[in-house]
């Protein structure tokens, strides 16, 4: 058996029922299409799937990527029912702390409304300023419509589950406001001139854009790094890592600890504190 464009097509129909994000399905599909391009006319099967494996690490690949590849690809093979071919990941030593050059500050997250707001990006800055004050994931900013922001409240229904998010009263009067200035009386607030959502894209293009006047790198600068701020600011106010996990809708307390890494120089702050060097 070989891997054809029909049985992709399946695997798309799999990923929709299942309720998978965009992101995800778009990801899943590049890297399924990824390992049926490189098995080409070979056949399916358990050494086959493990050679695949063995290429992306000659490949050079990061170990992280490289089981995020495997996952789609063993993702695909359950959907052929070939899960005896299904491939070992790579076993990942877990980080004790961030990397400094991808952990964006609260002085710099204020650097970057500033520099949007002297551009007369108001969009923009609302849009940093909600992923960051609420802690949303991206693709729920489709979630903070006009009905939410009016009762305070957003219903979030992503990969299969329901979870409320709690709006804040000052972020609630700015996005009314906004919503107001642009005519939106009901619906998505976040819209592009068309009328049309805005986009992954397009935010992550906008917030690149900020870097350089603002003086962040923009290593630090992307739409889900506001989540990670917005999770190192709860955390440090409440103490619960529980909660936390509830907030940000993960099913995994594992998942909230990668979000909760300090960077290196902070631990090594914290290393000079001990006192135990004489």
């Amino acid at each position: 058996m070989t891997i054809a464009k029909r049985e992709l097509d399946a695997f798309l129909l799999d990923l929709t029922r299942e309720d998978r994000s965009p992101a995800t399905v778009g990801k899943y599909l590049r890297d399924a299409a990824g390992f049926a391009a490189w098995l080409g006319s070979r056949e399916l099967s358990k050494e086959n799937t493990a050679a695949w494996r063995e290429h992306l690490v000659k490949e050079g690949y990061a170990p992280a990527t490289i089981n995020s590849m495997l996952s789609a690809a063993n993702n695909l093979l359950r959907s052929l029912g070939r899960e005896d071919c299904k491939i070992k990941f790579l076993r990942v030593q877990r980080k004790a702390f961030r990397d400094q050059n991808r952990e964006l500050t609260r002085a710099e997250y204020q650097k970057l409304l500033d520099t949007a707001a002297e551009r007369g990006q108001e969009r923009l800055v609302l849009l940093m300023e909600t992923i960051c004050a609420v802690g949303i994931r991206v693709s729920e900013v489709r979630y903070i419509t006009v009905e939410a922001v009016q009762k305070g409240r957003a219903e979030v229904s992503l990969k299969g589950k329901v979870r409320s998010i709690l709006l804040p009263a000052k972020l609630c009067r700015k996005l009314l406001k906004y919503a107001q200035k642009q005519r939106t009386v009901s619906g998505e607030i976040f819209l592009t001139r068309n009328g049309n959502p805005v986009s992954r894209r397009q935010i992550w293009r906008e917030m690149k854009a900020l870097c350089k006047k603002a003086g962040v790198e923009p290593s630090k600068v992307f739409p889900h790094n506001l989540r990670h701020l917005f999770a190192t600011v709860f955390y440090k106010a409440c103490r619960d890592i529980v909660k936390l996990a509830d907030v940000l809708g993960h099913s995994s307390i594992n998942t909230t600890r990668i979000y909760l890494m300090t960077s290196g120089a902070e631990h090594v702050r914290q290393l000079e504190k001990l006192g135990l060097v004489t």
